[in-house]
């Protein structure tokens, strides 16, 4: 099909500015202005330089388009209905409460790869998706439209340098510099100048152009496809509101629709009378080639091989997490790993060693880490971003995204609690297992040993959505056996008999201060229930109410982290209001540093303080 001419794309830009209008008025919200303004760059993108197929959004092969300025949704949604992936009428129903067409672009719609919307994330989930292309040696390209307001997020510089570091030149944004946010001009206004220095200095290759000259544009596209070693960022000098009199380029107007009546009448008409004579052809889709699926994941449970630890040996979590994570890697090409310089203590970087062509380093940026996890994972890659927990709650409105999209992110925090020591708060992650929580269907792991860690880490792999495994510094002793199995929402039940007095729930590093109570208690003739809780979302509903009926309703639970949000409320919500009484042991204090076992007894999580509680129940 011959390329359209610029008589044709004029006009394709301008039906997505009257489809944008009219979407937002009847939907009674939205934001058309942010639309309008990026309707020429947008209409060029679909129709005369990506490869797409409107019936398949999501063909392997194909470009990518990810709307980073994800309040600019019906502007996306216009196009793809102008390409024929659903009709037109159907943009009326933007917003409603029925329709896939919501407020800001999620996956429910086939033809978005992530969740945008939260600024700012857009081009670290873009930087993934082209490293995607890369693994696949594919040469589809990824494309990124940011916003110049959002450009002042520290995530969006993040992802540059690590887009620039890997040498992305498969990957082009698209900066609209419209001049306006929402309640008042932007850091730089229309200084197109600004952004091409900065993007520059950050090692992309960096073009201004008129974002309302179509030939300008079309040669910016030209131009980022023809450069090499580096991505692109076409900067757009545009005007918000773009072709309405009644708001163009005028501040004040963000997130506001048009009225119903004389102001919608007259937007519609100035619109339609900007369309020029030209054939009646469909707009020209170029195609992708031929499709090359990867198949379905395999069974990863199944196919891992059992893990080589001795029982009683000592082992950290952190070590089994890397000694996995190249198992896993062996099984399918699909495992992918990320961290952001600090491999040598999460042991990611053995799944370097072995795969180091399927491992992207972030260095000291999770934000950009967790992003192209995002990116990976919605196309098709099973990505495993590692870093310190605590450094990983940095990144967590990316993580929330990321289980606002469903993907499949499997993150592994390591030098969790005060159990990681002398190096202080600021580095203890207590409150990493509350933001996990926190988010819905999210999968949640604490393993206690080596053999638990590899378990469940091809339990990670296999569970659908977002994945959370929690790893600890200190070596432990290996308390499984190499058959033992381990289940979604599951837990173990290491000491038992039919008079425990009492149950002590423990999940991580607190099972070894458990079982030690369990020792001392025994000494004085009393018998308690230990169960590691190494699923805590979910919990293991069932055994926690058979244990707790058992065992006189009285429950202790003891954890690693502060007390809201963690092992104790996930107990606490699965026994509910049924006359239990439930301790909850946890840090309730801003820590100090020390000595592990001090910190742990300082702060109330150690063998002595579980003894205590039992104690307390005047058993």
């Amino acid at each position: 099909m011959p390329p359209p001419s610029l008589a044709r794309l004029h006009n394709l830009a301008t039906q997505l500015r009257i489809d944008s209008v009219r979407s937002t008025t009847e939907a009674g919200s939205g934001h058309p202005t942010t639309c309008l303004s990026a309707a020429d760059v947008v209409a060029a993108l679909f129709f005369a330089e990506m490869r797409f197929d409107p019936s398949d959004p999501r063909h392997p092969e194909a470009d990518r388009f990810v709307l980073s300025k994800g309040h600019a949704a019906p502007l996306l949604y216009a196009a793809w209905a102008a390409a024929g992936a659903f009709p037109r009428e159907r943009l009326l129903d933007l917003r409603k409460l029925s329709s896939d067409l919501e407020g800001h672009p999620t996956p429910r719609l086939p033809f978005v790869d992530v969740a945008t919307g939260s600024l700012g994330q857009g081009l670290a989930a873009g930087v993934g998706i082209a490293l995607n292309a890369r693994r696949l040696e594919s040469d589809y390209r990824t494309y990124v439209m940011l916003g110049d307001g959002e450009s002042a997020e520290g995530a969006v510089w993040e992802a540059a340098e690590v887009a620039a570091f890997h040498g992305l030149d498969n990957l082009c944004g698209i900066t609209d510099v419209n001049a306006l946010g929402q309640s008042r001009g932007t850091m730089f206004g229309h200084d197109v100048g600004a952004f091409v220095a900065r993007w520059r200095a950050f090692g992309w290759h960096a073009v201004a152009v008129d974002g309302h000259d179509m030939t300008a544009i079309l040669a910016a596209f030209d131009e980022a496809r023809a450069t090499t070693g580096r991505p692109t960022m076409i900067v757009a000098r545009t005007l918000k509101g773009k072709g309405v009199s009644l708001f163009e380029g005028q501040d004040n107007w963000h997130g506001k629709p048009v009225k119903p009546g004389a102001d919608f009448d007259r937007a519609i008409a100035e619109l339609e009378g900007q369309m020029v004579a030209t054939d009646d052809l469909p707009p020209a889709i170029r195609r992708p080639g031929r499709r090359r699926d990867e198949g379905p994941l395999p069974d990863f449970a199944a196919r891992m091989p059992a893990p080589a630890y001795t029982k009683g040996s000592h082992v950290a979590t952190r070590e089994a997490y890397g000694s996995a994570l190249v198992a896993l890697g062996a099984i399918d090409r699909r495992v992918v790993a990320l961290d952001a310089d600090v491999k040598n203590s999460t042991f990611s970087e053995h799944f370097e060693k072995a795969y180091p062509d399927r491992f992207y380093q972030a260095f000291i940026a999770e934000q950009a880490m967790v992003g192209a996890a995002m990116g990976l994972a919605s196309r098709g890659a099973v990505p495993f971003p590692s870093s310190f927990a605590c450094f990983l709650e940095r990144a967590s409105d990316f993580v929330r995204m990321a289980g606002i999209s469903g993907l499949n992110v499997k993150l592994a925090g390591s030098h969790a609690g005060v159990s990681i020591g002398e190096d202080g708060p600021s580095q203890m992650a207590l409150e990493d297992l509350a933001m996990m929580r926190a988010v819905p269907n999210a999968t949640v792991f604490y393993p206690c040993d080596a053999v638990s860690t590899e378990r469940l880490m091809a339990l990670a792999a296999a569970t659908p959505g977002p994945v959370y495994l929690r790893t600890t510094r200190p070596k432990t002793p290996v308390v499984y056996d190499a058959g033992d199995t381990f289940v979604v929402g599951g837990s173990k039940v290491l000491r038992a008999s039919d008079a425990d007095v009492a149950t002590i729930v423990a999940a991580g590093i607190t099972v070894f201060e458990a079982l030690r109570a369990y020792e001392e208690l025994a000494k004085s003739g009393v018998n308690v229930r230990v169960i590691d809780a190494y699923s805590i979302q979910p919990v293991d509903r069932s055994a926690l109410l058979e244990a707790a009926r058992d065992t006189g309703f009285r429950v202790i639970t003891v954890e690693d982290h502060y007390a809201a949000g963690g092992l104790g409320d996930a107990v606490s919500e699965a026994l509910g209001a049924r006359g239990f009484h439930i301790v909850r042991l946890a840090v309730r204090e801003i820590p100090r540093s020390g000595p592990p076992a001090a910190l742990l007894d300082k702060y109330g999580i150690s063998a002595r303080a579980i003894v205590d509680a039992v104690r307390s129940f005047g058993t």
